[in-house]
Formats: C-alpha cells, structure tokens, sequence
C-alpha cells in the first residue's frame, strides 16, 4: 500500500520563509498547521473550498498527508515551500490539504482514484478533481520538476479537453463507488464447522515467512490483527506452526530495530524482511494492537519477554504520548532536524564515549554495532541477533551479570538520547486509535496485573466520554487544542464500543456496556445499510462526498466492519439479544467468500469466525470475591470467554447467581450451565479444556 521513492528532486526555486500564514493556522490538526507558513493558499476541506472552485471554475488540488509521514515532509519542503510552484498552483488551482489521519473517509476515495489509476498507493497522496470533488488523475510522491510539468498538463487539459475530462472523471468516481461496497444481500451460506476454520490458516502458510516471522517479503509490517487470529487458531486447534509462527514473528519484532531497544515501542515498518532498518515514525495504533499481541502471547506461553515489552511499549506511551487528561497521542514524527531516524540512530564514536572500555565492546557487539555503521554510512541501528542469555553464554558471563550491566548501558545510552532534538509529536487525539490503546492497557492489566494499566484505561474512556461523546451516543473523532471536531467514523464507534465491553470484562461496571449498547445503537441507526446488514465507514449525517464507502477488509487496524460484526455477538451475549447475533452472522456471511482467500485482510473476520466455530464459555463469577477472582482467571489465555460478574445481578445471565457470604463460579455455554464451582483452581481447569 505504501510507495516507496529511490530518488528525489532538487528544488531550484525560491523558498518561502514563513512571512505570513495561510489559512491553515487555524486548522485543528498539527499537521495541517505544519503547512501554514506554505506560501500555497491552501484550504482545508470543506463548503469554502468548494464553493470558491465552482465560482471560479477551477479544478481541485486535494493533497493527503500525516504528521510522521517522511515523503510528505519531503514534498513539502522540495514544492508547497516554493514560490514558483505556489504561484502556479494559486492562480490555477483550488488546493485542499488533507490530514489523512483526521479524514480516512475522503483519503479512502482518493486512494482508490489513484490505485485505479497507478495500481499503487501512498502518501502524500496527490490528487486532481473536478470543482466538485470527482477525481481524475491522482499520483502520490512528485520530485518538485515533476510536480511542475504535472500542474502544466492538468491546467492544459482542464482548458481544452473539459469535457473529455468530466467522462473520464464520471467513469473513475464510478469505480470508486463500486470498490468495497455490499448493498445486495450475498446468495451465500456460510459452512461454521472446525474444518473450515482451520483451513483458512492452513492456507496462510504459504505467505508466512517462517524465517523472520510476519509475512514474506518487504517491507515488513507487524500486522497485529492477523497475529491475534493466529493465537486464537494456535490455541484452539493445537496447531504448532501457528504458535511457531507467532514466536518467529514476535522474537524477530523484539530483537529488531522495528523495536526501539533504548526506549520501547515499535515504528511502523522495516524496509527489511529481517525487522532490522525501520521507517521511524512510531504511530499509536501499532503500538496498541502490539502491547495487545504481547500480553496475550505471554499468556498462553509466560515467555519473559513478551512481558518485558509489553512493559516498556507502555513506559514509553505514558512517556510520550500521553496527555495530561488521560487521552493519548497519534504519532511521532520519522525524522527530526530534517533527517529520518536522526534521533534514534548511532555512530560507534558516541557509543564509546558514553560507556567504560569493557561495557563498550560487550554492548557493541550485542547491537551489531560497526565503525562503518550498520545501515547508512557510519550510522547504526540498535537490533540484536540473539537472545541475552545466548549472547552471555557465549561471552563467558553470568546470565545475571550480563543483565544488569545492559540494563544500565541502555539508562545511559538513553540518557544521552534524550539530549538530542527529539521528532515532533502529532498532537491529537483520534478515538478509534485511542479505543485501540484502552485496549492495549487492558491487556496488558489482565496479562500482568498492575493496577496502573487499569487506571490508565479508566482514564482514557472518562476522558473520551467527558470529551467526545454525547449522551445520544453521538461521537466525534478527534479532540486537540481543548477541541472536539468531524463526526466520528465507523471505526471510532465500533473499536470504542469493543473497548468499552472490555473494560466492563475488567471491571464488571455496568456502565461500561451500556455504553457500548448505545454506540452501537447508534451506529445501527446511522451507519447501517439495510438491505445487506453491512455498515458504511460514514454516517448518514456526515459530509455527503462524492462517494459513500464501506470498509470490509483488515488493513493496519482491523476492518471497522469486522469489529463492528464483534461488537454485535458480544451485545447479544451479554443482553439476550438474538436479534445482534444474527446482524453479526449476516454481516459474516457476506464476506464468507474473502475470507479463505484474502489471508491476513481478511484476519479480524477469521478470527470472529473461531467465535461462531467454537462456543464461548459465558464465566460468571458472582460474589464479594468477584474481581480478585476474575483477575485470577483472565491471567490465561482464553480467547473466546465472556466475562461477567460482580456483587449485582444485573445481566440476564448473572440472575439468580448471588450467593451470601461466598464466591461462586458458573461455566455455561448458550445459556446452559454447569454445576457451581467455588474453587478457581477447578473453573480454570474447565475452562482451559476446549468446547467440543
């Protein structure tokens, strides 16, 4: 999805030093207030934009970028920070900046103008459309020469062959509108046996790469959802080359330079297969999926290091991207001083200033370190090619001693990090990524128990409802400069409403779920498209664009309609509501088709498919030793429980079960349980045995 550029123009205009400030000063994202000192009249999207293109008669230049995205930086620099090139697109143009993060539905209809077009796709994402909206060429990354020649043609084509361009932009919004989009029930049935199941991830193993984990080939992305749908398979099956691949890919992560070794946390790629050269922008979104894919992992297995970074992934998301109220930050930038990866990278001279002759040579032999450097000429990248333990054995040391002298080199080297200019952060705060965090933390909570990853989840969801939401369960997407702003998206509702019901699996607060009820009733009414039961990513009472998507497939983050189809079955579980369990059933049939033959796009609907494949226990755990008690049992890895509990009979499920004076465990499946239990020793044991 991502274009990768090996070269890049050389501007030879005039650069404008930020003399006055365009429109964009006022914008609510930080990374479109990164172009106001552009001397290109920029507007943001909106009635303004498009009104003024219409009067005027002139097409539209609709460029999508985010704040950590190098090659926008780069485009911005070479071309909207050039005079000669703003004059031209000023005079010529009507030119909309887009932070893609904060608008994904109109960068989701541009992105496929220009997959249409190119067959590729990234950003920044540049594209040229009608004084109404529909687009009719679209390109990503221009050298400022290219961009040049580019703005020419279009001015000449807009002139002379208008109405050539209205069919051919006609026929593009077209296909636009017919990409991804179910609005006929399917004629398909869905087969919900173990066999299909476990075909699905059969077929997964000729794109696995089963040496350095993840998916074969380069660049190399993390891809959490899909490597939660492993371990959910790996567990329910028993299948050894599911849970192989997890360790292969989750090893390969943590030793890497996807994995800031100093710090924690994971930048979004590697231009590698071997996790080793990242692109250095760290995004919330990875980050909270992969603290989720640790902490289970480290249930099933109790491998250290598993813990370990799911300890340090959150040292560094309480350090750096999170806000004083609770609510957390989207990204960090790839580059600082104009240079990517400046602020993380090494020469071998700074390293042995920082550390004494003997600690030098350990340390620089366990990160690769090289004179020459490991990844550009005298710059080295920290990763590691095997574990501590090995690392020691074969220097001869004690496991212990190795530990903590490179615990205390990493303080150092850290130290001295931080003394550098540190990369920009894109300052606000996105619901459905922050959704994914909460989730992130509550993981991490049920995994190791510290009270403070509860706490920072509470926080969160008090943040987005006293913030972000209203009481009719309306939401908004994006919050900054004590700001609400743009009615939220499919993806916001339903990874909020799936966080929600998970923090009520935390906390049995009742609330919690009815919260989650009413973004989802909400999303029912506004979002649903009747006739096949999918849901569009935007609401009926969002900007009317000139084409109305759905997102059916997992990319980065899983498919708002997978979690949607999640959040469903959960409600009807936990409410007795038949009625969300078929809506989630539909919504899965209608995929049926993808799933055995989109891998990992299609990895959140196979994973709900293992829900339907194989019953859920319902655990109940009623009475004063409730919560202790259901942190006791959620330390295991069981993917497919639901939880419920507490000192109050208030579910349909939890009726009749309060015992006085004692705690008491229920085990049931489709309503039907079995015999109390009072020994959590003896539920757990239950419960690890797969349903049959």
């Amino acid at each position: 999805m991502l274009l990768f550029v090996l070269g890049c123009g050389a501007g030879t205009g005039e650069k404008n030093e930020g003399s006055s400030l365009n429109r964009l000063k006022n914008a609510n994202s930080p990374y479109l207030r990164q172009h106001a000192n552009n001397p290109v009249e920029w507007y943001e999207w909106g009635p303004e934009a498009l009104q003024k293109a219409k009067e005027e008669n002139k097409p539209l230049i609709i460029s999508i970028g985010y704040a950590s995205c190098h090659w926008c930086h780069v485009m911005a620099r070479e071309s909207f920070m050039d005079t000669a090139v703003a004059r031209i697109m000023n005079e010529n143009f009507i030119s909309i900046k887009i932070d893609r993060e904060e608008r994904p539905d109109i960068d989701q209809i541009y992105m496929n103008a220009v997959q249409l077009i190119t067959g590729n796709g990234g950003w920044p994402l540049n594209a040229f459309a009608l004084p109404d909206g529909r687009p009719f060429h679209a390109g990503t990354y221009y050298p400022r020469e290219e961009w040049m020649d580019l703005l020419q043609q279009m001015i000449e084509i807009f002139a002379n062959d208008n109405e050539k361009l209205i069919r051919y932009a006609e026929a593009l919004t077209q296909g636009i509108q017919a990409q991804e989009v179910v609005t006929v029930p399917k004629d398909t049935t869905l087969d919900f046996n173990r066999s299909a199941y476990h075909a699905i991830f059969e077929s997964w193993q000729s794109i696995l790469d089963h040496e350095s984990g993840g998916f074969a080939g380069e660049p190399k992305f993390p891809f959490p959802v899909a490597g939660s749908a492993l371990l959910q398979h790996a567990f329910l099956t028993g299948d050894e080359k599911s849970l192989q691949s997890i360790h292969t890919t989750l090893k390969g992560m943590a030793n890497g330079g996807i994995y800031d070794q100093l710090g924690g946390g994971f930048s979004r790629y590697t231009i590698d297969k071997r996790w080793k050269v990242p692109h250095f922008e760290k995004m919330l979104y990875d980050n909270g999926q992969l603290v989720s894919l640790y902490a289970q992992a480290f249930k099933l297995t109790k491998d250290p290091l598993y813990a370990e970074i799911v300890v340090h992934t959150l040292d560094f998301i309480e350090r750096e991207l999170t806000s004083q109220e609770g609510g957390f930050y989207s990204s960090l930038n790839a580059e600082s001083e104009g240079e990517e990866g400046k602020y993380y990278v090494w020469t071998e001279e700074e390293i042995e200033e920082t550390l004494d002759k003997e600690t030098f040579e350990l340390v620089s032999g366990y990160f690769q370190i090289k004179r020459e450097g490991n990844w550009e000429v005298g710059k080295n990248i920290l990763y590691v090619n095997t574990s501590r333990d090995e690392f020691a054995k074969k220097r001869g040391l004690a496991s212990s001693d190795w530990h903590k002298t490179l615990k205390d080199a990493k303080a150092k080297l850290f130290k001295v990090r931080e003394g550098r200019i540190r990369p920009s952060t894109d300052s606000k705060i996105l619901t459905s990524w922050n959704a994914l965090m909460m989730i992130g933390y509550l993981d991490a909570y049920a995994a190791l128990g510290n009270e403070n990853y509860l706490k920072a989840a509470l926080k969160n969801a008090e943040f987005i409802e006293k913030n972000l939401l209203s009481d009719d369960g309306h939401l908004f997407r994006n919050y900054n400069n004590g700001k609400a702003a743009i009615d939220a998206f499919l993806d916001d509702y339903a990874l909020l409403a799936k966080a929600y019901i998970q923090l009520y699996q935390a906390t049995f607060d009742i609330r919690w779920l009815h919260c989650a009820r009413s973004l989802t009733e909400y999303a029912v009414a506004h979002f649903r498209e009747n006739n096949s039961g999918m849901f569009y990513y935007t609401s009926d009472q969002s900007d009317q664009l000139v084409a109305r998507k759905m997102e059916l497939s997992d990319a980065a983050t899983p498919g708002s309609n997978s979690v949607m189809a999640d959040v469903l079955y959960h409600l009807g579980e936990y409410f007795y509501e038949p009625e969300y369990i078929s809506m989630s059933k539909n919504m899965i049939t209608q995929v049926a088709s993808d799933i055995p033959n989109g891998g990992p796009y299609y990895a959140n609907w196979a994973r709900l498919l293992g829900l339907f494949t194989y019953p859920p226990y319902e655990v109940v755990i009623m009475g004063e030793g409730a919560l202790e008690n259901n942190r006791i049992i959620q330390r295991n890895y069981l993917p497919l429980n639901i939880y419920s509990g507490g000192t109050k009979e208030n579910l349909p499920l939890l009726e009749y079960k309060l015992a006085k004076g004692k705690t008491v465990f229920y085990i049931c499946i489709n309503k039907t349980c079995k015999f109390p239990l009072e020994d959590v020793d003896q539920a757990i044991q239950q419960l690890t045995q797969i349903p049959q």
